[in-house]
């Protein structure tokens, strides 16, 4: 069945030109009707189509299409794929937390690009005019269902699309690799007996051979990753002899890197034959295409190495060169196992444990597992693939069920019901216990209670979630009435919902709040950083043995015994980030933690925000502007010039210009004085301009007042650059005696009161921020002497 019969105006969306039997099975469930889908198949069968297929109903039909993709690697990659929609005139953005979002081209988008935190963050703020196109969508297409079980992850897909159907119920479309309780997810889905597809192997394109190898376990880690190496190419050697490819899985993108330098050596000390040798002509202009000078040399050997932290170029040819057969042994982290379609005759999955920056040594997922293992077999190629787990003889059995039995796809929404219960009453859509079991009753987690009701504790469903909102009151997140028992989130609720927190990491935040506003103690840039490296979502971070030393040099000097070892590498890395410096050491983990650090230290600042005041706020936007752009404290302010980053905000703050200020004062003499040529010049002076500017007039304000007399005076505030929200704060002698937050458009004017005290000088203090900009506090001092 060819695609131009069935499809005729979408026959150049798809990458080929006739169906297989799989596709042709689900065409009428997908094509003539309505109905939501649930298909469960074997990877490497085809189930892409069948997401293009629900697509191109929705298109034809006028509609809006989204499709989650499990991991945000891999949005990238549909957005490469789709040309062929927009080919046709159709429009496919992307939404990530890596880019700004343009909601005006969401709003138009006929197809949607989202991963599932993505969509929760989005459906949360469903109604604000800056996601209210995630309700205007007609289908939905889940890729990856049996993502459902992953650890946290899976509860916020199940979660996201239980509150998806509520705001617009849009035709749901989940696919999954094959799963034993595909009825359960098709009973959560509301999906009909008609259009649940459960393919078994026999669609799989060839055949699967899986099984577990051991290897000699040894008290030293760096020795059994090579252990597992040899024993991994000892697997695929058969294959390469005979021109059959194999991929291996390791844990992590360094090690892919260091596998393949190994491989190649040790292929070369086996003498196995690789033909691309003796290719002379695809290595005549392989250096210059290849950006990374590593896999260049590998490549030479028919050996590479793929990872998410290559350039796109150098991933796209490793893709080609695999398919065309020019690499022939390719050492890759997980990512690969759910995207790209690289089957291999022979996989192996070297590392069954892999090391998370945020987790520690954690165990890879069965469902990584399965889809690695998938990728096994070459159609049109072989007759049979063949996939090995390499693992140590304790977890060889468990590895044995897993290839037998198959992964029943479990609820893990118990484990984070708190978290998710105070985000749904946070947007209102819950406002009493009989609303939490309505909610309740949309998601995967009621089914599988219902399916397996000892083992989900069904029977005491009530209570725990009488258990669960008492805590959430008790935590300060909701309030509930005692006697109509109505339940709505208090402003502490409300920002764990907005930012994403889990909720030890809110209350940490919100009794920082709470200690700077008592007895007008003021925070320091330490404080905002300790609370971040303290916060749960750093709970799993280990220090290694080889970082320790670094961490100290660090920290030296620093209180921080009462900090865990985790917590006081985190500390390190923010404090290295904010200088500019980390060391060496801690790099492996710092992009992951700074990245995961500046969400966190946005929504402290969010905290203070509401919760302090907006100086703390902005002190918070300045740490965080140092930790994204490594500048020194004096000079951060340049760093909300737009065009100015760590670079040239360096360069200006070494030549005297530390502030926005300085800039416009130096004019475009001066900062071509600076060694700016002139169009930068020019850009730097109006994004300095574009800034909010002050000026403070004292009036009157006398220079000494009698003792037990009082002047009230008038201060005046004068914002003569571009209008912003500004605080605005008067003390004496360090003592807060005013504090103000508007929205300064020309001036303000602050009542001081001058009064006769005690003290022989009073030292008057204004100061103004801006809590949303790096900028650094403007203040200003007058002193009158008490006679």
């Amino acid at each position: 069945m060819e695609v131009a019969e069935v499809l005729p105006e979408f026959a150049d969306a798809f990458a080929f030109e006739e169906f297989n039997r799989m596709q042709r099975e689900a065409l009428p469930g997908l094509l003539e009707s309505d109905e939501n889908v649930v298909a469960s198949a074997p990877t490497a069968s085809g189930k892409t189509a069948l997401a293009e297929l629900a697509i191109c109903k929705a298109l034809a039909d006028g509609g809006t299409a989204l499709f989650i993709a499990p991991l945000r690697a891999l949005t990238n990659e549909k957005e490469d794929d789709w040309d062929r929609f927009e080919e046709l005139d159709y429009s496919v953005y992307v939404v990530t937390g890596e880019r700004d979002l343009n909601p005006r081209r969401a709003r138009r988008a006929d197809i949607l690009v989202m991963t599932p935190e993505k969509l929760d963050s989005a459906t949360r703020k469903h109604d604000s005019r800056r996601y209210d196109f995630v309700t205007d969508i007609d289908v939905c297409v889940i890729d990856e269902v049996h993502l459902l079980d992953a650890d946290r992850r899976g509860s916020v897909l199940e979660v996201t699309i239980s509150r998806l159907r509520r705001l617009c119920d849009p035709r749901v479309v989940a696919l999954s690799a094959t799963m034993p309780n595909v009825d359960d997810v098709a009973a959560w889905l509301d999906a009909p007996d008609e259009t649940t597809f459960e393919f078994g192997d026999e669609y799989r394109p060839v055949e699967l051979n899986a099984g577990v190898k051991t290897y000699t376990h040894g008290d030293n880690a760096f020795a059994d990753k090579y252990r597992r190496l040899y024993r991994a190419i000892d697997l695929a050697e058969p294959h390469l002899r005979e021109d059959g490819q194999s991929l291996v899985f390791v844990s992590s993108r360094q090690d892919t890197v260091q596998a393949a330098k190994k491989a190649r050596d040790e292929i070369a000390e086996r003498d196995v034959p690789m033909g691309v040798r003796g290719e002379y002509e695809f290595h005549t202009d392989l250096k210059e295409r290849l950006d990374n000078d590593t896999l260049y040399h590998s490549v030479l050997d028919g050996v590479a190495f793929h990872h998410a932290g290559l350039s796109k170029n150098d991933r796209d040819l490793v893709e080609e060169w695999f398919k065309e057969g020019h690499i022939e042994l390719l050492f890759s982290t997980s990512t690969l196992a759910w995207g790209v379609n690289l089957p291999a005759r022979c996989v192996v999955i070297r590392d069954t444990k892999i090391h998370d920056p945020l987790e520690g040594e954690v165990d890879m997922s069965p469902l990584d597992v399965l889809q690695m293992l998938g990728r096994a077999g070459r159609p049109g190629y072989d007759d049979i693939g063949y996939g090995w787990v390499v693992c140590d003889g304790s977890d060889a059995d468990k590895y044995r069920r897993l290839l037998r039995d198959g992964k029943e796809i479990e609820s893990r929404l118990a484990e984070t019901l708190e978290t998710h219960l105070n985000a749904e009453i946070a947007m209102g859509t819950i406002t009493d216990l009989e609303d939490v079991m309505d909610w309740l009753e949309t998601t995967f987690y009621y089914v599988r209670g219902q399916s397996k009701p000892e083992e989900y504790d069904f029977p005491n469903l009530r209570q725990r979630v009488r258990d669960c909102l008492e805590q959430l009151v008790g935590r300060g997140f909701v309030e509930m009435d005692p006697e109509t028992l109505s339940i709505e989130a208090t402003p502490r609720g409300v920002l764990a919902s907005k930012y994403y927190l889990r909720l030890a990491t809110a209350v940490t935040f919100a009794e920082l709040c709470d200690r700077a506003g008592e007895d007008g103690e003021t925070l320091a840039a330490d404080d905002i950083l300790e609370a971040v490296a303290t916060a749960e979502e750093f709970d799993s971070v280990s220090a290694r043995q080889s970082e320790r030393d670094a961490i100290n040099a660090v920290l030296v000097g620093r209180e921080t015994d009462d900090l865990e070892a985790g917590q006081r590498k985190v500390l390190a890395i923010l404090r290295g980030a904010a200088d500019g410096s980390t060391p060496t050491e801690l790099s492996s983990d710092a992009w992951v933690i700074r990245r995961n650090a500046t969400r966190l230290i946005s929504a402290l600042g969010a905290f203070l925000d509401r919760l302090a005041g907006p100086h703390e706020a902005n002190l918070a936007r300045r740490v965080e502007a140092r930790i994204e752009n490594g500048v020194a404290e004096d000079a951060v302010g340049l760093t909300a010039i737009d065009g100015v980053g760590p670079g040239r905000a360096s360069k200006l703050s070494s030549e005297g210009l530390s502030t926005p200020g300085d800039i416009v004062d130096a004019g475009l003499d001066g900062l071509i004085s600076a060694d700016l040529s002139e169009g930068v010049a020019e850009r730097v002076y109006e994004g300095a301009q574009s800034l909010p500017a002050i000026e403070i007039d004292w009036g009157e304000f006398p220079e000494t007042v009698a003792t037990g007399e009082n002047e009230v005076c008038e201060v005046t505030i004068r914002n003569v650059g571009e209008p912003a929200r500004a605080g605005i704060r008067v003390t004496v002698n360090g003592v807060e005696m005013t504090s103000t937050s508007s929205y300064l458009r020309d001036e303000d004017t602050v009542p001081v009161g001058v009064f006769g005290a005690d003290a022989e000088e009073l030292e008057y203090t204004v100061s103004i921020v801006f809590p949303e900009e790096p900028l650094l506090p403007i203040r200003e001092r007058r002193t009158v002497d008490v006679v």
